[in-house]
């Protein structure tokens, strides 16, 4: 694909992504206008709305599947990769801000968030029996509350940089939001 026609593809997916997150409706024409391309460049790229929707979100999965790729969460010191992963995350939300849960219909879209959930669980698991989170929640618990940890991150400290959002994702995760008991 040449140079233009891959920004131009990039584009349409994330002003897809950013207006789809605000507005499920959101026609193809307003998307290739906000994306600053005519409709019919994302017609002959795309037969359909749905079309363009799917791309949508495998390209939220694609991004999602890099970021625990880096995050190395089988292999890297657990501390590190969940702040790598949390950091990577709260980015991926920030750029490809869809609810995927809208396209689970779409068996090969849900078949992949499974084993992005599955390796998560994996992972949680790992830094469980490391002792990097408490083992006597209940199973499934932090699999649970992290997403939305996540979701508030991205959305709520738009003005920390996704490091930083990380470093406060993290730190409510493994210590809490209550103050510590004097001993």
């Amino acid at each position: 694909m040449r140079a233009d026609a891959t920004r131009n593809l990039e584009r349409v997916l994330s002003t897809g992504a950013r207006m789809l997150a605000d507005d499920p409706s959101a026609t193809v024409a307003a998307i290739a206008a906000a994306a600053g391309v005519d409709r019919r460049t994302v017609y002959r790229r795309f037969a359909s709305r749905e079309d363009l929707m799917a791309a949508v979100y495998a390209a939220r999965y694609d991004a999602v599947e890099e970021v625990i790729k880096a995050a190395r969460l089988h292999e890297a010191p657990v501390a590190v990769a969940l702040h790598l992963y949390v950091e990577g995350i709260i980015a991926v939300n920030r750029k490809w801000p869809v609810e995927t849960s809208r396209m689970l219909r779409e068996v090969t879209l849900r078949e992949r968030r499974r084993r992005l959930i599955d390796d998560v669980d994996a992972f949680l698991q790992r830094a469980t029996d490391e002792g990097l989170l408490r083992s006597d929640l209940p199973p499934g618990w932090v699999a649970t509350v992290l997403p939305p940890l996540l979701e508030q991150a991205a959305e709520g400290l738009s003005e920390l940089s996704a490091a930083q959002a990380a470093d406060v994702v993290v730190d409510t995760l493994l210590r809490g939001v209550g103050v510590p008991r004097a001993r």
